[in-house]
């Protein structure tokens, strides 16, 4: 199948030159997104071509999200990026400024800090025998990102976007994947099961959230020397391009994607900067992120619980949080609100006018974790002054006892016992041979031991999970 993949890249360049200034400004969905651009310049001579595999289906903004085609279940699909020499260069020096030379720690204590997104290339991506055109593509993430790099594995994680670079190259034009304007690509990273991104949400979508869906893809990439095998990865949709146009009404209202002190919703720590807007962003107008505050802060909570609980509702969905509580408690995920300020995006539901609670970037859930792992389920563990959302809420009896009876439902419908180890068996069998056959410096795993291994904890994980419910509800 590539030979004729590359036999087409080849026909396809042609001699027209022209100059194009790349800049790594998009902020959308990085572990943590910023407007930190630096541009740099490249003269192109392959803006000469026809995109002779353009269709409707396939390549118009005109067609609506193709589901069954790009998020299935029951296969492992195969992406091919095929790249300059010179652009994938570019790029991995471009990571060498931001993180330093790739196999080598940084040589402080933790992290580097950088608001620094790696930039876009154009590259062209391969899928059942049909080329997309000019597709940008980046490495993405934050702490994993820098993490891989610094640690010489070169399965990175990718962000696409379908029509990054239209602007210069016409013939691509509001260009989508059967419908998807951008995906995220996420590398399972610390996950040698390979399994919680995709079953993290697969728990939530269950249980009637909204909540990206997921699809394994093998990953290669060509930047020269023919197709490398990048590893096995997790497909993700994208919040701001397809969840909230199909499972919402309308795409209309503010999405929000908090991160940072903001993101905290401790009182006087609203700061606009930490509540980045992925929609309507002209119009600077945080009010409604305001609103959450004022009424999560309000006095009467104490005076008057009905008055603070009925102004709390009318701005935001109380109830759609208590799920996803209930759900990210009983599956465990540290890597979010209560313990990390981020993973999560907010909707303004223009049905309800109300903010609704979206829970992203699950490869932590499904384990007790880090940073004094996942929280309690009565939040014994939590700092309420830290995390007030959670605090004031689990404080009210009637929350509680909604979150009570969500707990019961979860355990007993989207992550029971029984169900979620079929899961776990499916899912493990399906992507065993891609896993397990990862090459050294493109895997996290040092033997296809581990991948077992991996798995089986997490069909222990699901009991422990379902006794640590079934002791708590026993004890209220």
């Amino acid at each position: 199948m590539f030979n004729l993949v590359w036999n087409k890249q080849l026909l396809l360049l042609g001699a027209f030159s022209s100059v194009l200034f790349i800049t790594g400004c998009d902020t959308d969905d990085s572990d943590s997104d910023s407007d930190t651009t630096e541009t740099y310049t490249e003269e192109f001579t392959d803006a000469d071509f026809t995109a002779t595999d353009w269709t409707e289906a396939t390549h118009s903004k005109d067609a609506d999200p193709d589901f069954t085609e790009v998020f299935d279940n029951t296969q492992v699909k195969r992406f091919d990026f095929v790249i300059s020499e010179e652009r994938w260069q570019a790029m991995l020096d471009n990571m060498t400024d931001i993180y330093g030379t790739f196999g080598q720690s940084s040589g402080g204590p933790g992290l580097s800090d950088t608001d620094e997104d790696p930039i876009f290339m154009p590259a062209d991506v391969y899928y059942e025998d049909t080329q997309w055109y000019r597709v940008g593509i980046r490495f993405k993430g934050n702490s994993s990102l820098q993490t891989s790099w610094q640690a010489g594995i070169l399965k990175l994680s990718f962000k696409m976007d379908f029509d990054e670079f239209e602007d210069d190259y016409p013939q691509i034009d509001n260009q989508r994947f059967y419908g998807f304007k951008k995906f995220s690509l996420k590398n399972n990273y610390d996950d040698d099961s390979q399994l919680r991104e995709k079953v993290a949400s697969d728990v939530f979508k269950n249980a009637g959230m909204a909540v990206s869906n997921t699809a394994f893809y093998t990953v290669y990439v060509d930047h020269g020397d023919g197709p490398e095998y990048f590893g096995l990865y997790t497909l993700v949709e994208e919040i701001d391009d397809t969840v909230i146009d199909t499972q919402f009404s309308s795409d209309d209202g503010n999405l929000y994607k908090p991160e940072d002190d903001g993101a905290t919703f401790i009182d006087g720590s609203f700061n606009e900067d930490d509540f980045e807007k992925k929609t309507n962003e002209d119009e600077e107008d945080w009010s409604d992120i305001i609103a959450l505050f004022d009424a999560l802060h309000d006095d009467t909570r104490t005076s008057s619980p009905e008055t603070w609980r009925s102004n709390l509702e009318t701005v935001f969905n109380v109830d759609g949080f208590l799920k996803y509580l209930a759900i990210n408690g009983a599956i465990q995920n540290w890597d979010t609100y209560g313990v990390m300020p981020h993973n999560f995006y907010l909707y303004n539901d223009p049905d309800t006018s109300k903010l609704t609670w979206i829970p992203w970037d699950n490869n932590e859930a499904l384990q007790d974790g880090k940073q004094g792992g996942a929280l309690n389920l009565n939040f014994s563990d939590l700092n309420d002054n830290s995390w007030p959302l959670i605090a004031k809420i689990y404080a009210d009896e009637e929350y509680k006892a909604i979150y009570d009876a969500y707990l019961l439902d979860v355990i007993n419908d989207a992550f029971e016992i029984s169900k979620m180890q079929a899961i776990y068996d499916t899912y493990s069998a399906l992507i065993e041979p891609y896993a397990t056959s990862e090459l050294s410096g493109y895997s996290f795993l040092n033997s296809s031991t581990d991948f077992y291994e991996a798995v089986t904890e997490l069909n222990e994980h699901v009991e422990d999970r379902t006794d640590a419910v079934t002791n708590y509800l026993d004890e209220q």
